[in-house]
């Protein structure tokens, strides 16, 4: 069964423009492992705009009661992400450049000065017996440039798709195919396969076909439908899409 890893940023980001405590990202971290989540993933950004190194440690805490449930840390490899790594030891973490000012994710890893240092930020990650996932583009040469650092998985990056699926069901079958091929070499490489971003109930209907994929990251889509109808009640949806047999 592919995996359901909730990314739970957005409650973060909600408590913090109100400068208390609520919502509690514990609390929403709870009712995910309550409703069988079995994953879990944050994006502690340098600005601290939303996950906190606090909330990581308190996350952590909790998870460890839950030895099933995998923890997910998402980042750029900047010195005290590495520190925070090292010191709670989740089971995989994601490494994702970031741009300055950027509101979220834009593009994956590719080979070139500014990722010299990576493949030696990826040994040590793995030498603590962490698995290291690199977020690429679904473009062949990201995926042997990953393959190159001696990781464990990708992730592939998935607007692109979202957005072509949203425009039309051929050119969302069109760019399906392109990270199936991207999937394929991966998974010829010996990499895992995981996707995130922009999935959403309606996409991920044909996006969980995707040959050799693991695991998806949700969070934004997850969370919005959550203002609606309870978060008990989404993450259930997305656990039933993920477990549902391959359509024809």
């Amino acid at each position: 069964m592919i995996r359901l890893s909730v990314n739970v940023n957005k409650v973060a980001t909600l408590r913090n423009s109100r400068g208390g405590r609520e919502p509690r990202v514990l609390d929403a971290v709870q009712v995910c492992l309550d409703a069988g989540v079995p994953g879990i993933t944050v994006h502690p950004r340098a600005d601290a705009r939303h996950i906190t190194t606090q909330d990581v440690h308190d996350i952590a805490g909790v998870l460890r009661g839950h030895p099933s449930v995998e923890f997910n840390i998402e980042g750029d490899p900047r010195p005290d992400l590495l520190a925070l790594v090292r010191d709670v030891r989740p089971q995989q973490c994601t490494l994702v450049p970031v741009l300055p000012g950027e509101v979220t994710s834009q593009a994956g890893w590719r080979s070139g000065p500014q990722t010299e240092a990576l493949v030696d930020v990826v040994a040590a990650l793995r030498e603590l017996g962490i698995r290291v996932s690199l977020f690429v583009d679904p473009d062949l040469e990201a995926v042997r440039f990953a393959a190159s650092l001696h990781g464990d998985r990708v992730e592939l990056y998935t607007e692109p798709f979202a957005r072509a699926f949203a425009s039309s069901p051929e050119a969302g079958r069109h760019s399906f195919e392109i990270y199936a091929r991207a999937a394929e070499l991966a998974a010829s490489l010996g990499l895992g396969v995981n996707a995130g971003h922009d999935l959403d109930l309606d996409n991920l209907h044909l996006f969980r076909q995707l040959p050799h994929l693991e695991e998806v990251s949700i969070g934004h889509a997850l969370m919005s439908r959550a203002l609606f109808v309870g978060l008990p009640t989404v993450v259930r949806e997305y656990l039933v899409v993920l477990r549902a047999e391959p359509e024809p």
